[in-house]
């Protein structure tokens, strides 16, 4: 975060925050629709218990009756007084049809099965003997019996010749109605839910398809042997929220081999529906949030990171030197404040900066002024005690002529300092340049060091002088040459061996270099972070310390730049490195190919 800019760190946390509450406010939601989901599928799931313990109600009272005017019928009595199986069996096929169930059956006054009628494949005798057995506890209330495959909801009554309170029983009579499809289906309908009726671990009649009947087998467990409230499980690749409740209605049916158990599945496909409808208009919302948050949180930082932005710009300005780049007082009270502050500080720096240019400006003419006086009264005091002995009449001709070199001697370095200082003061201005040869230039250079006195002795070899021809101005990069090897001279006559300098000349791909080495002391460390400095002339015989300055802003005017490879004693060298691309350019501006604004000048190439 430290490397980032303000108004990245300022919007980063804040979206990272809106984004957090925004999906922290879907999770709640999402979690608080679900429980309430759930919750709602439980209580419908009871319901749905209730809507069949009413239905199942009503049903009974219906069978009562219906056995009970059975019961009553005489004919019906009169069968049963003939006690004949045969007769019996014969006889109550009438009375099923009559009655229109899908169970009848007549037992003897011992409660042994007689005869027994149903809709659909035969049972097997002994169940269903056995499974009236138990209404035979409590004749007064139906029953649920699970038969086979088949659950049926049995009432049983007594049947009495003569009154039934001391009249003779003649046996019983039991009339059902089986649960199928159409009971199964009536109270789906009716709780809004699948509904399965199971027998022992098997389904008997379900609204479910097949296909899911035989998952709810091999899913259910538990769920379809005893009773669960609230159990999730997945048919079809939908989630429903399970029940499941015993039908037996009577102490003595928990003795029965099979016991019937009532199955409800609600499916969360609504709720899921809901959820996802909620999720997507929370989603939506948030993103329309988010969106409205981040234009605000953008607007509101660049608000707040504008004006230090100018303030920065205003900083990299002052540092290049720009004390005219003006700062708006826009943002905040202590933005403003700080801009002002600010303005104040670029004003007393630019007046700052004033003054010390004035100054500099004052002490540099004044080390000029000395350096020339000095070096000037220097040649002058030569001539003129020079001219003196001359002209003496006594002195004889060797002495006059000695007397004449030091008089050339003192003339020349007069001339050597009045060009320095003319060329200092050209320094900027366009250059002239031409398609010369470097190695010519470079002899001429050779020549005119070779004639001033502070070369004599010295040892000047030239090294790789190849026909390398460029764009220079051949007058000023002859002169930084010269200058380099009058330098080298001096200090090479300042060595402890016979002074010597090398100068060689190479190119490579991008750049033609000129080498200039002596054997001199080296450069003093003191000197060697401001040696092109101008009137720096520490350790130099004569000069006022302005050869090294011209031949680096030359070489810079070119395009290129001098650099001190090496100082030690024994050897010391300078190079002149000049860009071929820049001086390519220097002769396409003088070819007109491009504009002069393009030419390379004060070391920019």
């Amino acid at each position: 975060m430290d490397r980032l800019r303000m108004r990245t760190t300022l919007l980063i946390p804040l979206l990272i925050l809106s984004f957090g509450c925004t999906v922290l406010s879907l999770l709640v939601i999402r979690t608080i629709v679900q429980q309430q989901t759930q919750t709602n599928l439980a209580s419908d799931l009871q319901h749905s218990v209730k809507t069949y313990r009413n239905f199942q109600h009503q049903q009974r009272e219906l069978l009562a009756r219906e056995s009970a005017l059975l019961a009553d019928l005489p004919s019906l009595k009169s069968l049963m007084t003939t006690y004949d199986q045969p007769t019996i069996e014969d006889g109550g096929v009438e009375f099923w049809q009559v009655s229109g169930s899908d169970f009848f059956a007549l037992l003897d006054q011992e409660g042994r099965l007689i005869v027994a009628y149903n809709r659909g494949p035969a049972l097997d005798r002994s169940r269903v003997a056995k499974g009236l057995e138990i209404g035979l506890h409590k004749p007064e209330e139906p029953v649920l019996l699970a038969i086979g495959d088949r659950i049926y909801e049995i009432s049983t009554q007594p049947l009495y010749f003569g009154p039934r309170e001391h009249g003779t029983l003649l046996g019983f009579v039991a009339v059902g109605y089986s649960i199928d499809e159409h009971v199964a289906r009536a109270v789906s309908e009716a709780a809004a839910a699948e509904v399965t009726f199971t027998v022992d671990g098997r389904v008997v009649v379900s609204t479910l398809s097949p296909e899911l009947q035989q998952q709810l087998i091999a899913r259910g467990g538990e769920l379809l042997r005893l009773p669960t409230d609230n159990r999730k499980i997945e048919l079809g690749k939908i989630d429903y929220l399970a029940a499941s409740e015993r039908l037996t209605i009577s102490d003595g049916q928990e003795s029965a081999i099979q016991v019937p158990q009532l199955v409800v599945l609600k499916s969360f496909a609504g709720a899921t529906q809901l959820v996802d409808r909620v999720n997507r208009w929370v989603l939506t919302l948030a993103l329309l949030a988010l969106l409205a948050g981040t234009g605000m949180l953008v607007s509101i930082s660049r608000t707040l990171t504008r004006p230090i932005e100018t303030l920065v710009g205003g900083t990299r300005a002052l540092a290049q030197g720009n004390f005219d780049y003006q700062l708006s007082e826009d943002g905040a009270e202590e933005i403003r404040e700080l801009s002002r502050a600010f303005e104040r500080m670029r004003i007393q720096l630019q007046r700052t900066q004033r003054e010390l240019l004035d100054s500099e400006r004052l002490a540099t003419i004044g080390r000029m002024a000395s350096s020339i006086s000095h070096d000037l009264r220097h040649y002058l005091s030569a001539m003129y005690a020079n001219a003196e002995f001359m002209s003496d009449g006594n002195i004889s001709q060797p002495e006059r002529e000695e007397l004449m070199v030091e008089v050339q001697t003192a003339v020349q370095g007069m001339t050597d300092l009045l060009e320095s200082l003319l060329l200092f003061t050209q320094t900027g201005r366009a250059l002239h340049p031409e398609f010369e040869s470097i190695a010519l230039m470079i002899q001429r250079a050779v020549s005119m060091v070779r004639s001033h006195p502070a070369s004599r002795d010295v040892k000047v070899t030239l090294n790789g002088l190849s026909s390398i021809e460029a764009w220079v101005d051949s007058k000023k990069l002859g002169r930084a040459v010269y200058n380099l090897l009058l330098n080298a001279c001096q200090a090479a006559k300042r060595g402890k061996g016979p002074p010597r300098v090398t100068l060689s000349l190479f190119e490579d791909e991008r750049s033609i270099g000129i080498r200039i080495a002596d054997n001199g002391p080296g450069v003093q460390a003191s000197l060697r972070q401001k040696i092109f400095l101008p009137f720096v002339s520490e350790g130099r015989e004569s000069g006022i310390g302005l050869g090294l300055t011209l031949a680096q802003q030359i070489a810079q005017e070119h395009g290129g730049r001098i650099e001190l490879h090496e100082t030690s004693e024994g050897e010391t060298v300078f190079t002149i490195n000049l860009p071929k691309e820049s001086l390519r350019a220097l002769g396409a501006v003088v070819e007109g190919k491009i504009s002069p604004a393009y030419a390379p000048a004060n070391g920019e190439g």
